[in-house]
């Protein structure tokens, strides 16, 4: 059952993964991915091992497509990242819960990218690079939050109705609507949108403070790309904050 449900987590999360693979970062390293939550669903309902190993070897094969063989960048740091996010956030969510979903989501995200950017500079560059490695967990931790709390718990949900003999039974009766703790849950999407706007408005009225974000190699990009970096904290994190009082508007109302 691990090896089946793993090897069909890897296949769809290489497919999501793809399908979003060209739209990358402000310094064109790291990619778009809410395919994220497949790995994520997978872990909540078939357990760590299942989501961590889905999630590290379909990176290596989404990575390795897009850039048309073994891609040795994503065996040494995004693999590891990938393993280690999505295995530690289903040890989290066993005994699930709601708010175990909610911790755990934050976590995981936060632990797994700063992984991947501390491996994936120093293998490509030889040294650690601060800047670069911040700016790329930020960057992946704020466009990967609100597509993990809003559609794997969708995901579980469905799943639980349509094939309950799949579903742990303590996920299984996690009800969505009277179990999730709202002001959380929406404080957990807000909170990081408005620190992502602040970030840029700071980078806005005090633009020395890009130079962080651009060392080494990437300072000669500063000119060209600092304002697709404020844009990136702006957009991402009023689309946070808006997600976060969207989801506080529709529920506001239903049971808690």
């Amino acid at each position: 059952m691990i090896v089946s449900s793993a090897a069909v987590c890897a296949a769809l999360y290489a497919l999501g993964a793809l399908a979003t693979a060209y739209i990358e970062s402000p310094w064109g390293r790291g990619q778009f991915r809410p395919a994220v939550v497949i790995p994520a669903f997978f872990a909540t309902i078939f357990g760590p091992l299942v989501g961590g190993i889905g999630g590290a070897i379909g990176t290596f094969i989404a990575d390795s497509i897009k850039h048309g063989g073994p891609y040795m960048p994503s065996l040494v740091a995004a693999v590891p990242g990938n393993f280690v996010a999505f295995y530690l956030y289903g040890a989290m969510v066993r005994r699930f819960s709601w708010r175990k979903f909610i911790v755990a989501g934050h976590v995981s995200l936060v632990v797994g990218n700063v992984l991947t950017a501390l491996l994936y500079t120093t293998y490509v560059f030889s040294t650690i690079m601060p800047g670069l490695i911040v700016g790329l967990s930020i960057w992946w931790y704020i466009t990967m939050l609100p597509f993990l709390f809003l559609i794997v718990p969708v995901l579980v949900k469905a799943v639980s109705k349509a094939m309950p003999s799949l579903v742990p039974e303590d996920v299984r009766k996690a009800s969505l609507l009277e179990e999730m703790p709202r002001k959380e849950f929406v404080l957990s999407l807000v909170v990081p949108g408005l620190v992502m706007v602040g970030v840029g408005a700071a980078l806005h009225f005090y633009p020395d403070l890009i130079a962080f974000f651009f060392p080494g190699k990437f300072a000669k990009l500063r000119p060209i790309l600092e304002g697709l970096l404020k844009v990136m904290f702006f957009v991402t994190g009023v689309a946070n904050v808006l997600c976060g009082l969207i989801f506080g508007g529709l529920s506001t109302g239903k049971k808690s």
